[in-house]
């Protein structure tokens, strides 16, 4: 038969052309489905074979064995105006974008507030090592204690009783756990939020912590530098300070909404870090945690408005004398 008389097969997936006069049951093969489109995956309704390619798509085999057809599918019908309903033309307005008011900067002396804290195991491990190993040194200072010269006075800071005999040592000492802080013309401890200009006024502040007298010096912590650096994510700003070992009982977090206060005892034998911050922007103490680990301390603070830092702390300028107008 010429190709003139040869018919086009219009079965989906065919592209045949054939002779109707050798057509059979098992001539064409082809898919009875409809083409499916979904996430990037291009199918047949009638099968499961996908593909992403699209000329992968079209190469499928089809999946039923019948009888070519040369009748085209009918086309999908398209739906007809109603000539009864008005055509209504709906307006929309730009949808107004509101501004975002900026909060206002409070002020740095709002109260310092301890920051909520969590211990991970591995430090937790670390110090009962450390603990144990000093246990001989702890024995040695309870012999000492039994020995207290008659006028010796109490080393806890801020505590003025003197031992008088055995009895002073089942007294009551208020003093300030604490390190004595000296900023910005402010005078206070780390471990209270009571803060003065007047320096006879901050020695006579009476301690913030009830304990036990201690009436031989303790050797003193080392004050140590330590590396730290800070990082964003979204709502959360992150400061990470490298303390092997930190202490968490003696080590105070503390923050406002816009003042970060750091005083941290680490290591065996014991060194102290103390960092002082005014925040670049607003943060949510009671959103805020503290994670003791290992090796670190990590200090997770949840800012208080929706904007992103472009450093930790403010710089402060520094503001220069003026000339002197005769030079």
């Amino acid at each position: 038969m010429t190709e003139a008389k040869l018919l086009q097969c219009y079965n989906k997936g065919c592209t045949k052309k054939f002779d109707p006069a050798t057509n059979s049951e098992k001539s064409c093969r082809f898919h009875p489905g409809i083409p499916v489109f979904h996430d990037a995956m291009k199918g047949w309704s009638c099968c499961n074979k996908k593909s992403t390619d699209f000329s992968v798509f079209l190469s499928i085999p089809g999946c039923t064995v019948s009888l070519h057809s040369d009748v085209k599918p009918p086309e999908p019908e398209k739906p007809k105006p109603d000539p009864n309903k008005d055509e209504l033309i709906q307006y929309k307005s730009p949808t107004e974008i509101k501004p975002i008011t900026p909060i206002v900067r409070p002020d740095g002396d709002e109260p310092l507030v301890i920051l909520k804290s969590t211990v991970a195991a591995s430090l937790t491990a670390a110090l009962e090592k450390l603990k144990l190993a000093a246990t001989e040194t702890a024995t040695e200072g309870q012999a000492e204690q039994k020995d207290v010269p008659i006028g010796t006075t109490c080393k806890n800071s801020s505590c003025k009783n003197t031992y008088e005999g055995a009895y002073s040592n089942h007294e009551s000492c208020q003093y300030h756990p604490g390190v004595p802080i000296f900023h910005e013309g402010m005078k206070f401890w780390s471990c209270c939020v009571r803060r003065t200009s007047d320096f006879d006024d901050f020695l006579a502040q009476e301690g913030c912590t009830e304990g036990s007298h201690v009436w031989f010096k303790k050797a003193e912590s080392e004050v140590a530098t330590c590396r730290y650096d800070w990082h964003q994510t979204g709502p959360f700003v992150f400061v990470t300070i490298y303390a092997k070992n930190a202490w968490p009982e003696e080590c105070q977090v503390k923050a406002n909404r816009v003042q970060l206060d750091v005083s941290t005892v680490f290591d065996s034998p014991r060194k102290k870090f103390h960092l002082p911050c005014e925040l670049f922007g607003i943060i949510d103490p009671a959103q805020s945690v503290v994670t003791y680990f290992g090796t670190k301390i990590e200090i997770k603070m949840k800012k208080g408005e929706p904007m992103s830092w472009s450093r930790l702390t403010i710089e402060k300028k520094i503001e220069e004398p003026a000339e002197d107008a005769d030079n």
